[in-house]
């Protein structure tokens, strides 16, 4: 077995907007749990939230917390039973966050995102949300968790698996058909990961709807559409764009009130709004529209099932996950990326740290 430190660093929270890089006790895993060494590990705009406490008392449960749940790495030790299920020392694996507890009705289903014991201690686990997560030289996760990373992928590829698989959800949660029109609220990572997605199912068009220029370059670049939402109404826009009827689905992944507005306006009659942006406040939607025109709106949590199927989508240069990756950091230097994420100036997409 690797020698395992007893100790390791980790990016740790104190409280809101207050974090440092300390020396913890290396964890230990459990039965059916693996232990991995963390080469990759990228920014969630959700872990932007979390350090700045806007989800009190939810994400994370209390302070202090190690975030992180986007990574990729070896796994260096195996917890009781992990071996009878094929897991190896030296397996290379990329991530996810959701440890359900597989019993109830949500988890038989597959609908392990959504499982009805979220929370309860000793049953359900989201690595990095209510749970300890990967900002750290090692992680433990259950085997529920962790999928084998084919080698033609590397680590900082595999850090960008469980985005990628979100992108899946989100156009699958938004039934994409073949020929539709997609519209995209928000060019970050996974507005531009689900604009591939929307393509792998079959999209004819689709259009990006954002404001950064540096994420406006990059979504022309990849061949998408683009409306500047700076520089017109981009339900105006998209109307425009398909002759007055708009988007067959919209994917909303902005999160922020007006986005889910504009998402709404812009569907044509009998479309789809699949959201998986997540507003820190109310947002007031049109309920006569929704009903009149039989707009659907449908929430996308994480993923379900899709981390595996969306791994060969990646390898052949469908899902172009390499794209989003714009900055790369030490793990010591999280000050530098957090800011680097927060600037809209700096063009960052996704930031991948290297523990």
């Amino acid at each position: 077995m690797p020698d395992v430190s007893s100790t390791m660093k980790a990016l740790v929270v104190l409280e809101p907007n207050r974090f440092e890089i300390q020396d913890v006790p290396t964890p230990t895993p459990g039965p059916n749990e693996v232990l991995a060494r963390v080469r990759a590990v990228s920014i969630c705009g959700t872990d932007v939230h979390l350090v700045r406490g806007d989800y009190p008392g939810f994400w994370p449960v209390n302070f202090p917390f190690i975030p992180g749940h986007e990574w990729a790495g070896e796994i260096v030790a195996l917890g009781p039973g992990a071996n009878l299920y094929g897991w190896n020392i030296g397996d290379r694996v990329a991530g996810t966050s959701h440890d359900a507890c597989g019993v109830c009705q949500k988890c038989v289903e597959g609908h392990y995102n959504i499982c009805e014991n979220y929370g309860v201690e000793g049953l359900q686990r989201q690595y990095g949300h209510n749970y300890q997560g990967a900002d750290a030289t090692y992680v433990v996760h259950g085997i529920k968790c962790i999928f084998k990373l084919p080698d033609a992928l590397s680590f900082e590829d595999g850090a960008l698996i469980d985005p990628a698989s979100i992108a899946l959800h989100v156009a699958n949660r938004g039934r994409v058909a073949p020929g539709d029109t997609v519209a995209i609220t928000g060019g970050g990572a996974i507005g531009l990961l689900s604009g591939d997605a929307a393509k792998v199912r079959g999209a004819g068009r689709v259009i990006i709807c954002e404001r950064n220029a540096a994420r406006l370059a990059k979504a022309a670049s990849l061949g998408f559409e683009t409306v500047d939402t700076s520089a017109a109404d981009p339900v105006a826009a998209v109307r425009a764009m398909t002759g007055g009827l708009g988007a067959d689905v919209v994917l909303e992944c902005a999160g922020v009130p007006i986005a889910v507005q504009w998402a709404l306006g812009m569907l044509r009659r009998g479309g789809r709004c699949a959201a998986v942006g997540i507003p820190t406040q109310g947002v007031e939607i049109p309920m006569q529209k929704i009903v009149l025109d039989e707009l659907e709106l449908v929430g996308c949590r994480a993923s379900a099932g899709e981390m595996l199927r969306v791994m060969p989508l990646v390898e052949q240069g469908r899902m172009r996950i390499r794209e989003v990756a714009t900055h790369r950091f030490a793990l010591s230097e999280y000050g530098q990326a957090l800011a680097t994420f927060n600037d809209p100036k700096s063009g960052a997409i996704k930031i991948v740290l290297l523990p």
